[in-house]
């Protein structure tokens, strides 16, 4: 195979983005030959805009078996990520979903089951995972050099969304159609980074307030305190109602603070680890020596082009990928629980009780409210 025949599954705003992206060529070896939406418009704007001889279908499923295609990408509502996952590593294809990996971590274990038997490719559109800042971070953090973590603070409250942005599918910010807000739409990414770096906590006790800045029925306001397995704590907080908002990651070790914002990592270096400090020093009041260093790094940041390059060198060379698909139910395990103990109104360990979790959602899907859909399709460069 000397290159990767490509469908993708829901073309709105994500899923149009890839498709011009790939028809451009932005993505070596990787060849658009097919897109599929249940919307007509969709379809009718894949005609106008992408190259003739894509093939459109109106059903995912019949893509899958077209045999117009080697591999898929889905970028369907959430629900639908396990389903056509599935559908298509069953049916021979090589598939890169779209991030969550799926709304309950139930369903996306049944994926994983199924990935492991198969020999095709499975990934996750992880794109915050090419940037040069965490990749960086997470190498220091590998490398033992910064000694045990004592704590994380992530505030994530960029995310500013319009209800106009809320109003614009029908299927958005609902419980039936999307399964969550700010957690499952726009934080799986620091999600995924945040357990990436610090591995997933024991404990997470959560308060997710639901439509407190839009008119929607989940959540667009959260505070999650964590606590790991070695004893660090950590903070979460994330909003769609901040304007402006602010991506401050901070970490502590034994070794000093890192400081992710702006693009830049700061790394205030104690000279000494500062548990034998705390308990051999003498004066009260002494704090270890300490540098302060502007960390350097390779300044490489390709996004989603990144990880559909790593998807299709992996398919035809075997080249690492940046997440693989198996990957993803652990960042969905953590809003899964921020979830369930803001809905306890308790501390939840984890692992969790996946049927209870799922008893609980189930609850809202059943009052979940059907909303009418504006049609718009809002570019989504840049905003991830």
């Amino acid at each position: 195979m000397e290159q990767v025949r490509l469908g993708i599954i829901g073309i709105g705003g994500m899923g149009s983005n890839h498709a011009r992206c790939i028809a451009e060529g932005k993505v070596p070896k990787l060849v658009l030959t097919a897109v599929a939406d249940v919307r007509k418009e969709r379809l009718d704007w894949a005609k106008e805009n992408l190259p003739k001889d894509v093939a459109c279908f109106s059903d995912g499923e019949e893509l899958i078996t077209s045999g117009t295609c080697d591999a898929v990408l889905i970028a369907t509502p959430h629900y639908f990520h396990p389903k056509y996952s599935i559908f298509a590593l069953e049916h021979g294809l090589h598939v890169l979903s779209e991030k969550p990996a799926g709304v309950y971590t139930k369903q996306v274990r049944e994926l994983n089951e199924v990935a492991a038997k198969s020999d095709k490719t499975f990934a996750i559109m992880f794109n915050q995972r090419t940037n040069c800042v965490y990749r960086k971070l997470h190498d220091m953090i590998e490398s033992g050099e910064l000694g045990a973590m004592k704590r994380v603070n992530w505030i994530i409250t960029d995310w500013y969304r319009t209800q106009s942005y809320y109003d614009a599918a029908d299927w958005k910010a609902t419980w039936d159609g999307e399964g969550g807000g700010v957690l499952l739409n726009q934080c799986p990414h620091q999600l995924d980074l945040l357990q990436w770096l610090c591995g997933l906590p024991v404990k997470v006790r959560a308060f997710c307030h639901e439509a407190k800045w839009h008119n929607i029925e989940v959540e667009d306001d959260v505070t999650a305190y964590m606590e790991f397995e070695n004893g660090a704590t950590g903070v979460f907080v994330t909003t769609t109602g901040d304007a402006p908002g602010t991506n401050r990651l901070e970490l502590t070790f034994e070794f000093g603070k890192i400081i992710c914002e702006h693009d830049k990592l700061t790394f205030y270096r104690l000279a000494e680890n500062e548990r034998i400090h705390c308990m051999t020093e003498k004066e009260g009041f002494k704090k270890p020596d300490m540098e302060v260093i502007e960390v350097e790094t390779d300044g490489q940041n390709e996004q989603h082009i990144g990880v559909m390059k790593a998807f299709t060198n992996h398919i035809l060379t075997g080249a690492p990928l940046v997440a693989s698909g198996e990957e993803g139910i652990r960042a969905l395990t953590l809003s899964n629980a921020m979830h369930l103990s803001s809905w306890l109104n308790e501390t939840v360990t984890i692992p969790f009780d996946e049927d209870l979790f799922l008893e609980k959602l189930t609850e809202k899907r059943k009052t979940s409210r059907k909303k009418e859909s504006t049609g718009v399709v809002f570019d989504t460069t840049g905003t991830y």
